[in-house]
């Protein structure tokens, strides 16, 4: 081995870094991870056969990135019809029902005046309106009318922000609940059981032929459309209108900063968008949208296009039947060349009838009238619609393990399902950083093409005692050693700093709203902190070949770094001890990635490093799960607590 980096100076005269800035550098590399996923777009299937034993998997995958695998229990419905509304050729029946027990949601239920048997369904999925307290539903009534005056019954749903009982969608938006990446939360994910649970409803009403049921909506309801015709195979026709485009349009070309949380999934299985349209075929599928519309591009509709005509091919020579992409003029509105199509196709597939279709204004309706809840009064006090954020998805439950075979099977389970659920497409051993370059204080390495990192030599000397990685916060300054890591390093030791990705220096534009750079990790099944413990492993692997003793890194971090450094120690054997200092308690507070609190929590990682030397430093009580998977592993005196 070499020890290239002593001394220090020697090797880096006269070299000097490109000037790349942090905004440069995350950029190029989301684009890179795009065009990785783009590129994984149903790459295996080449025949129906194919497509059809692949589906399986990619429909439980789906389900679980909502946060709905397993399916939850259809709980009773507590379906209740708070008024009625006697129009010349419809009616209109306000309805509200539980989707999940106290989950409320709010719908007005439009039949036609006489019905004679049973009719056709639609269920019509609202987007954002902002009509306050009588809920987005009032702002689509125009369709609702329509269906039910053409022989439909027309359930339209309120969402679940800016509905009657409001709650949220714009959590990473603006709201820093970054917690929703640990637990894969999605708002997109009760978008979509509302929905299955809205289907469940119409198919107890005696009008409702439920062998002819379509859904549609547009925008926030064009992804919601999406989103239950992808997961409920009882919906016979989609019409999702301006309500998705790919991962290319979300994240090169940045228009993920026009939408809000409940337009994504959590993509922790690293799809290509256009995947969740796929799993419709090969049910009709009628994709609108207006030319114009700045948040759903024509380029990304044109890709949209090519790949799912390629799936429908495998089904009929004239997928034009069966999936079709409607066009017309305008920006990001509700017009009626949109609705005109939507609605013959609709006729189409459920009626059998191709005759034109035409729409005649009706009289608007004042949203008071349809209101479920009359009065602030009637709103119901047990809803939990404000915070089912914190409940849909089901945390893990940590236990102790109670033997050394259960310890080693809980160890074994954990760190597969963190591989194939959390840190996806990791590589088994991450590469040792590179390209040293001088920069300030330090220098630059590579850890994750593109992406550099600022490290800098700490010691006065190469050391003689352990080599020590100090891992710091995005928003420490890489100048000496911090003086919270002071009593975990001796003058002996040869210590290095590190600033991971997006720290101090090569900070990149953080602005909230739209957080882009952390929105659109998780839309490429990835964290800004997942990146970062890539760094702490590429730099401690970095430090352990140009070593000339060959010496293991010990890893050291405050708080979330710590953690960081924990985590890199779990897939990286060149480190082989981690000092954290005041860690949290729980992913709930960070570092954040994909899906984690699912599956384990910080305490149980931590035991996971079990026999390796382990030392936390500023916790009050020490944690008893920590200590029971050290004990397991007869490894108590590798654990200290200071």
């Amino acid at each position: 081995m070499t020890a290239w980096w002593h001394p220090l100076a020697a090797l880096l005269v006269g070299l000097q870094p490109p000037v790349t800035s942090g905004d440069e550098m995350i950029y190029a590399w989301l684009c890179r991870e795009t065009t990785r996923l783009e590129r994984s777009f149903l790459d295996d299937v080449v025949t129906r056969e194919d497509w059809e034993k692949k589906r399986a998997t990619l429909y439980q995958q789906y389900l679980d990135m909502l946060g709905l695998w397993p399916l939850p229990e259809r709980t009773p419905l507590q379906a209740t019809v708070t008024g009625r509304l006697e129009c010349a050729d419809f009616v209109v029946e306000k309805v509200h029902f539980q989707s999940r027990p106290r989950l409320y949601v709010t719908a007005n239920l439009y039949l036609p005046r006489q019905v004679a048997g049973k009719v056709p369904a639609v269920l019509y999925l609202c987007g954002h309106s902002h009509r306050g307290r009588d809920g987005n539903k009032t702002a689509y009534q125009h369709h609702g009318i329509w269906f039910a005056k053409h022989g439909y019954a027309c359930l339209v749903l309120d969402s679940l922000q800016l509905g009657e009982i409001p709650g949220i969608h714009h959590g990473t938006y603006n709201h820093a609940r970054w917690w929703w990446h640990s637990l894969a939360y999605t708002p997109a994910g009760v978008e979509c059981w509302n929905a299955i649970r809205a289907i469940d409803y119409l198919l107890t009403r005696p009008e409702v032929d439920g062998t002819r049921l379509a859904v549609t909506g547009r925008s926030g309801g064009g992804a919601a459309t999406l989103w239950v015709a992808a997961a409920d195979e009882r919906v016979r026709v989609a019409v999702p209108v301006s309500g998705m485009s790919d991962l290319h349009t979300y994240v090169v070309d940045r228009v993920i900063n026009g939408h809000c949380d409940c337009m994504f999934l959590v993509n922790v299985y690293r799809w290509e968008w256009t995947t969740i349209a796929a799993l419709v075929a090969p049910r009709p599928l009628l994709f609108l949208n207006s030319g114009y519309d700045p948040i759903f591009p024509m380029a990304g509709n044109e890709r949209i296009r090519r790949r799912l005509e390629q799936l429908y091919r495998l089904y009929t020579d004239k997928p034009e039947k069966l999936f079709d992409i409607g066009v017309t003029p305008g920006g990001h509105v509700d017009n009626v060349p949109l609705r005109l199509m939507a609605y013959r196709w609709i006729n189409m597939h459920l009626k059998k009838d191709t005759s034109e279709v035409y729409e005649t204004p009706p009289a608007v309706i004042p949203g008071p009238q349809l209101r479920v809840f009359a009065e602030d009064k009637d709103l119901p006090r047990d809803a939990i619609n404000g915070r089912i954020d914190e409940s849909f998805v089901q945390r893990v439950r940590l236990q102790p393990p109670g033997s050394t075979g259960e310890a080693r099977a809980r160890r074994e389970q954990v760190m597969t399902t963190l591989r194939q659920r959390v840190f996806r497409d990791w590589p088994e051993t991450v590469p040792a950083a590179s390209s040293p370059r001088a920069f300030g204080p330090g220098i630059l390495l590579v850890t994750d093409d593109p992406i550099q990192v600022h490290v800098r030599h700490a010691s006065a000397a190469a050391g003689t005692g352990a080599l020590k990685l100090i891992v710091l916060a995005a928003d420490e300054p890489i100048e000496a050693v911090p003086r919270w890591a002071k009593e975990s390093v001796a003058a002996e030791d040869d210590v290095w700093l590190l600033v991971p990705r997006g720290g101090k220096g090569l900070e990149w534009t953080r602005k909230s709203p739209p957080n882009y750079v952390e929105r659109a990790h998780a839309l490429l099944g990835r964290t800004v902190d997942a990146g970062r413990v890539y760094d702490v492993q590429a730099v401690a692997r970095w430090l352990h070949e140009n070593d000339r003793a060959g010496r293991t890194v010990t890893a050291l971090g405050r708080g979330q770094a710590g953690i960081l450094a924990a985590y890199a120690a779990l897939w990286e054997s060149a480190i082989g001890a981690v000092t954290v200092v005041e860690p949290p308690a729980s992913h709930l507070q960070g570092p954040h990635f994909l899906g984690v609190l699912r599956y384990t929590d910080i305490p149980e990682v931590l035991g996971l490093l079990a026999p390796r030397p382990l030392t936390i430093v500023g916790v009050k009580e020490p944690w008893a799960i920590t200590q029971a998977w050290y004990k397991q592993y007869a490894a108590e005196d590798k654990l200290a607590w200071r």
